[in-house]
């Protein structure tokens, strides 16, 4: 009785000639495998957030509509300063979408223009400060001691100083109300909230192994500072400016509200409220509309700071 040979596997087997087919990535010779960073996992998990991608496509609306104005008004040919007297407070209607004001000029015109000053001293007050307060914030979480002790002191005396009121003071001096004098008044006021922030994380980043082993091999102070802190100190500080972006924007229209802000013929949604304030009752469009834009505008970077913040800090994901 003979003994039945067991069956064979049956395998696939390349075609006699045919190229091999491509390594895996992590099976290549060399192949490295890049460590993931915070920046790279913060901005995965940004893009599957929805309050980042719609904050997002508000803002950059927004922004065009401040680099170029003539894009949103050329829908409808109308002009911003083009004012008929006898056809003020006319209501909305097919030629005048958001209708006219006390003086006869066209509510959506102003509106489209009056983003570009709003949404300027906005992102260049929140520069400034960022920059200037994180500067000053690295030097004295970095430097500790005496220097601390006078920056922290300097710091806090203007944090005594109530917002408003000092901005009121600071543009009383001047006695003119412009971009640049709206943008000093809030920068001045506001860099010392960027600077505690800086200083909080400097301190504790400073203390970390990684800042201890390169003072060990004789990094020097500049590139303790440059180098190895302020990469993971500044963190924070990009989401408080996130967020502090869109109350400048709110501030400079309070400023231009009560007089001592933007000054007309300039064009700000907070001169517009303002001019709109007295017939509001006979004409609401006026007042409504940049209202509208403004509140937007805010709400849109508040959002997008709020969702910085929840990818940057890894406890709230």
């Amino acid at each position: 009785m003979s003994e039945t040979t067991p069956a064979m596997p049956v395998t696939a087997t390349a075609a006699v000639g045919s190229p091999p087919p491509p390594l895996a990535p992590e099976t290549k010779p060399g192949y490295v495998e890049k460590p993931a960073s915070l920046w790279s996992d913060a901005w995965y998990d940004l893009r599957r957030r929805p309050l980042f991608i719609m904050s997002s496509i508000l803002i950059a609306v927004l922004v065009v509509m401040a680099l170029f104005p003539s894009l949103f008004t050329s829908i409808n040919p109308m002009d911003a300063t083009t004012c008929q007297l006898s056809t003020a407070r006319q209501p909305p209607s097919a030629a005048h979408w958001f209708g006219k004001d006390n003086l006869g000029c066209d509510v959506y015109a102003r509106t489209i223009y009056g983003a570009r000053i709003s949404i300027i001293v906005g992102i260049t007050t929140t520069i400034v400060t960022a920059m200037v307060g994180g500067l000053l914030g690295l030097i004295a979480g970095f430097a500790g001691g005496a220097t601390d002790s006078v920056m922290s002191r300097v710091t806090e005396i203007f944090f005594a100083i109530p917002s408003i009121l000092g901005a009121l003071l600071i543009l009383a001096v001047f006695r003119t109300g412009n971009v640049w004098t709206v943008m000093l008044a809030l920068a001045v006021l506001a860099w010392p909230m960027t600077f505690r922030i800086m200083r909080a994380a400097v301190i504790t980043a400073k203390s970390q192994d990684y800042v201890v082993a390169a003072r060990a091999l004789g990094a020097g102070s500049g590139r303790l500072m440059f180098r190895h802190i302020l990469p993971n100190a500044v963190t924070p500080v990009i989401v408080v400016a996130t967020i502090n972006l869109g109350m400048f924007i709110s501030a400079e229209a309070a400023l231009s509200f009560l007089g001592v802000g933007i000054q007309s013929p300039d064009i700000s949604w907070g001169v517009m409220i303002s001019d709109a304030r007295p017939r509001f009752l006979e004409a609401a469009g006026p007042l409504l509309f940049p209202a509208a834009f403004l509140s937007v505008t805010v709400l849109a970077f508040i959002m997008l700071g709020d969702a910085v913040r929840d990818a940057l800090d890894p406890k709230l994901r």
